[in-house]
């Protein structure tokens, strides 16, 4: 083979190899991105707020021990129903009733002392009353010393007189704060109710709670005829919460069922809950109170709860997935796209150009256009739609990867669904044929 015949052939093989790397590369770029595509429609929307917390009374009283002593009687038990003002414990009253005993006599000392000064006092006023009246009659028998020696003794016995009332007074104070702490020996029930904690046995030492309250507790009694759950919401939730919005309560301990409750507070300072994971900030959250309506019998403090607090209701509304919205960055805008997403948009540092919420509608010939969005309440599943949808429209509902990666003008192919499993199928068909 000649050299020119050589050339020719290498020629025509760069040619034919080339035009089907072209041709490969071609029908790459037409390859249609699979997505599910649902339609745009009117749907009844609930939006919720959703929260964890512990079922608790709305009333509790926590009994503790105002003295320190042994406890000789127990007459209650965890889970027992108490009367307003029954009897709970009693703790060792001997060391009580002693103290009594000597403020008592205490008192009976002072009081004859008392008495003695106050003869005293009177035998003193006598004594110088009369020697008052011999002098006017007669100065030479009574001196005038003598006089005044006499008065300086009745204002000793007057001032002893009432040091010795002061004395009783004491006395007296004394026995009454005998008597309060022997009264302390004896615990009553401050309110009818259901004995719902019982840290104490009988034979143990009652701790006095003037400084550690909660080590001093020896029972709480409960009125478990209205019970509530606090449930903490996070800061960006608890503003779209208002008192006597209706809940949800699901009870841990009943996992079949449901409860409905309702919210009757919103607490006004935060509760700052652990600092977040790798960073030093803390999730600042607010406790809502939901009172519960109508619970079980064998409802019980402590119990576990998660509370679906309904915020807001739409009856056929525009709606469209939840996962369908997305944000298209650095996205250049018309004028009358920017108009009716008020609100939404996000200026960046280039002019002109928004960070904007839509979604991406498929168009006849399979290919996908962003559109800008405005969403209002957030169902389950759905956005409800403000503006930038008239309805009717196919947009794309997933996946998010898929979302993440489409463009304007790129080719989609809806994913078959198998109906059995909910799972996509291997063979898929493009958007909008049969």
């Amino acid at each position: 083979m000649s050299k020119t015949s050589k050339y020719v052939v290498l020629g025509i093989l760069v040619v034919g190899i080339g035009g089907v790397a072209f041709a490969a590369a071609k029908k790459r770029g037409n390859k249609a991105t699979e997505v599910r595509i649902e339609n745009v429609e009117k749907r009844d929307l609930v939006a919720s707020v959703t929260a964890s917390g512990q079922v608790r009374a709305q009333t509790k009283v926590d009994v503790a021990a105002d003295i320190t002593g042994r406890i000789t009687r127990l007459l209650v038990k965890e889970g027992d129903n108490v009367a307003k003002g029954q009897l709970l414990l009693q703790i060792d009253p001997q060391e009580f009733e002693a103290a009594l005993q000597r403020s008592e006599a205490q008192l009976a000392n002072t009081k004859a002392s008392a008495a003695q000064a106050a003869a005293n006092l009177q035998q003193a006023q006598s004594s110088y009353r009369r020697s008052q009246d011999i002098r006017a009659s007669n100065p030479n028998l009574v001196s005038a010393e003598q006089l005044e020696q006499l008065k300086t003794a009745v204002d000793v016995n007057q001032a002893v007189v009432e040091a010795s009332r002061h004395n009783v007074e004491q006395a007296e104070a004394g026995v009454k704060d005998a008597r309060v702490r022997l009264a302390k020996t004896s615990l009553y029930a401050e309110m009818a109710g259901r004995v719902t904690r019982l840290v104490i046995e009988q034979g143990e030492t009652a701790i006095q709670g003037t400084m550690n309250r909660d080590a001093a507790t020896l029972l709480t009694i409960s009125d478990m005829s209205v019970l509530e759950t606090k449930v903490k919401v996070d800061e960006t939730d608890v503003s779209r919460i208002k008192i006597a919005d209706s809940a949800v309560v699901q009870l841990d301990a009943f996992p079949d069922t449901t409860f409905l409750g309702r919210v009757v507070k919103i607490s006004n300072s935060s509760v700052r809950g652990a600092a977040a994971t790798g960073t030093g900030d803390q999730a600042i959250d607010y406790e809502v109170t939901i009172r519960l309506i109508n619970p079980p019998k064998d409802t019980k403090p402590d119990f576990s709860a998660t509370a679906k607090i309904i915020t807001d209701t739409k009856t056929s509304v525009l709606s469209i997935p939840i996962i369908a919205l997305t944000v298209r960055e650095n996205e250049t805008l018309d004028a009358a796209d920017t108009a009716q997403i008020p609100g939404r948009e996000r200026t960046t540092k280039q002019v002109g150009k928004k960070d904007v919420e839509g979604v991406f509608v498929v168009g006849a010939d399979n290919k996908v256009t962003f559109k800008p969005v405005k969403v209002g309440i957030a169902g389950e599943k759905y956005f409800e739609v403000l503006s930038g949808l008239a309805g009717n429209e196919r947009i794309v509902g997933g996946t998010y990867q898929a979302i993440r990666e489409l463009k304007d003008g790129t080719l989609v192919r809806e994913t078959v669904v198998t109906p059995a499993t909910g799972t996509a199928a291997a063979n898929t068909k493009k958007a909008g044929s049969n």
